[in-house]
């Protein structure tokens, strides 16, 4: 039995072993006498010849192979030229007598692990036996780890060109990590939807920030667990705090089914609102969405949430754009591009924006300020929410702001808080260096993905920087290193987990990111002093408190 530290998966893993001799007593020596159940291997076959061997080496690809090198029809040399044009991975004992020891140095080049003179001395081989089965097994292991790990390093490179696309933040992605070859990549689509918190806004002010990211967690969390259950290929990112987009895969001949859609969007929906008990929106797409299209829709997914009266009202079928006729779709335009502007550290492109939309103002007549009241209250909302996210306010100035919008004042008054609001933020990015902004990314991108391997080389390729460099500024500008950073993060993450629910601590570890039990034991013992089950009775005794109806789901 070996195990993989870096997968924490067990590998039971069984062996196949092919014995190949002349002599029938010493084949059935081999079978009787060597230990193979207690070494976990599986004898798969004998032969009597090298080419009966290459027939079961073909069919049943042993990892272990012990061959005589003088054998009739086909000697072993023969065999072991043969196997190593089609098996180069196999690890092969050859046994021969003393006599035939010359023959050694023609079978060197067939990367030969071991020689057994005969008479054999079975415990000797046995121990040979055990010593390259378990390199076998540690290869094995390092290569799943390797694979896992390239496979984690591809989607991660894969979610930044999905994400990147969403944003429309400008410049190139780099199309060479697309999860398909380039020509498929042009004919990839998406069914597209979006899950946001109602009344998110409302519901973040009363939350406090290790509140905010628990709620943020679970969430994600239940999402992906249904969407796994689809068994389809997904994605699911997080825009901002309280929203995420989810993308399933329709690659042609694949056909978009909007009532399967809908389908999947209503188990998204209820499984959320089952386990944590909040009113969630969705938005759906009506058709299929191309890679070109990621940004727009995500933005006709945003109106149709926020400003169609069925918004409400379980899952929606995002609306298509009225035109330009249409003030609140002017509106809303006006305040997208706004924020566009501010993510670019565009000024002039964010109060060419703040301009436009103060002159669409001037010129409503009176008699429609009290129809576009309410859309311009949302969209004085949804651009804090935005700046919020971005991190150019800070939580003082945000219940500042908050107070004032509260008070429902109209238009003009809600204007000149738009207003103050850009120019705020715009003095804000502006002081922003790229450094800050990469290591936003950083624990934006850390705090989104608890669960999984976490590593400097990752988060270097995320931001497109060196190893050395990102450690050096995330030393600078979050007080600690990468590791104590996110070691801290996880045991927080984990003593809510452990407090607020029922889960197991296995459960609990992996959803923190430590996929084997001791591990996380151990970390969370060097973190906070106590063994995890030590950590929940003391909470649980000390609160009393009825779990919430989210924490009891087995995922």
């Amino acid at each position: 039995m070996s195990y993989s530290a870096r997968s924490g998966e067990w590998y039971l893993m069984k062996l196949k072993a092919l014995l190949v001799d002349d002599e029938v007593n010493i084949l059935k020596n081999l079978q009787l006498v060597i230990p193979w159940d207690t070494l976990d291997i599986e004898l798969i076959g004998t032969a009597r010849n090298g080419e009966q061997a290459l027939e079961l080496a073909r069919s049943m690809k042993p990892q272990l192979i012990l061959c005589d090198i003088r054998m009739p029809v086909m000697d072993g040399i023969e065999f072991l030229s043969a196997l190593r044009e089609f098996d180069t991975e196999a690890e092969v004992i050859m046994m021969t007598g003393y006599q035939d020891f010359s023959y050694v140095r023609s079978v060197i080049r067939y990367e030969v692990k071991d020689y057994i003179l005969k008479p054999i001395d079975y415990e000797e081989l046995a121990e040979t036996i055990r010593r390259l089965a378990e390199g076998v097994r540690e290869r094995s292991i390092e290569q799943h780890s390797m694979q896992q790990e390239w496979k984690q390093v591809f989607h991660l490179a894969y979610e930044k060109v999905l994400y990147d696309r969403i944003i429309d933040l400008g410049g190139t992605s780099n199309r060479s990590f697309l999860k398909l070859s380039e020509a498929e990549g042009e004919n990839l689509a998406f069914a597209m939807m979006l899950v946001d918190v109602a009344d998110y806004s409302k519901r973040e002010r009363s939350w406090e920030d290790k509140e905010r990211k628990l709620w943020n967690f679970a969430i994600h969390n239940i999402l992906q667990e249904n969407l796994v259950s689809f068994e389809v290929p997904h994605s699911v990112l997080q825009v901002r705090s309280g929203e995420w987009c989810v993308l399933i895969e329709r690659i042609p001949p694949d056909i978009y089914d909007r009532g399967q859609c809908m389908a999947w969007a209503e188990k998204l929906r209820q499984a959320v609102e089952s386990y944590l008990k909040l009113n969630i929106r969705v938005a759906l797409h009506p058709s299929e969405v191309s890679l070109k299209q990621l940004a727009k829709s995500y933005k006709s997914l945003q109106r149709s949430l926020n400003l169609s009266p069925a918004a409400n009202k379980g899952v929606i079928i995002s609306e298509k754009s009225r035109g330009n006729a249409d003030t609140s779709q002017q509106l809303w335009d006006s305040i997208e591009e706004m924020v566009t502007g501010l993510k670019r550290c565009d000024r002039r492109r964010t109060e060419t924006a703040l301009k436009e939309l103060n002159d669409s103002f001037r010129s409503l007549p009176e008699t429609s300020f009290e129809r576009v009241a309410p859309i311009v209250h949302y969209l004085c909302i949804h651009l804090l929410r935005e700046m919020r996210a971005m991190e150019v306010i800070n939580r003082d100035e945000e219940l500042a702001i908050w107070s004032q919008i509260d008070q429902h004042h109209g238009i003009r008054e809600t204007l000149l808080v738009i207003n103050r609001l850009v120019d705020q933020s715009l003095e804000s990015v502006m002081k922003k260096k790229t450094s800050d902004v990469l290591m936003l990314s950083a624990r934006d991108y850390i705090e989104r993905n608890l669960s999984t391997e976490l590593s400097i080389d990752l988060l270097a390729d995320y931001l497109g920087i060196s190893g050395s460099y990102f450690s050096l500024l995330f030393k600078q500008h979050v007080g600690e290193t990468f590791v104590e950073y996110v070691t801290k993060q996880r045991m927080e993450m984990a003593k809510s987990l452990l407090a607020l629910s029922d889960k197991s601590v296995t459960q609990v570890g992996q959803m923190v990111g430590y996929a084997e039990r001791r591990y996380f034991t151990r970390v969370f013992s060097k973190y906070t002093g106590m063994l995890p089950s030590e950590f929940r009775e003391r909470q649980q005794n000390q609160s009393g408190a009825e779990l919430p109806a989210w924490v009891n789901h087995e995922g």
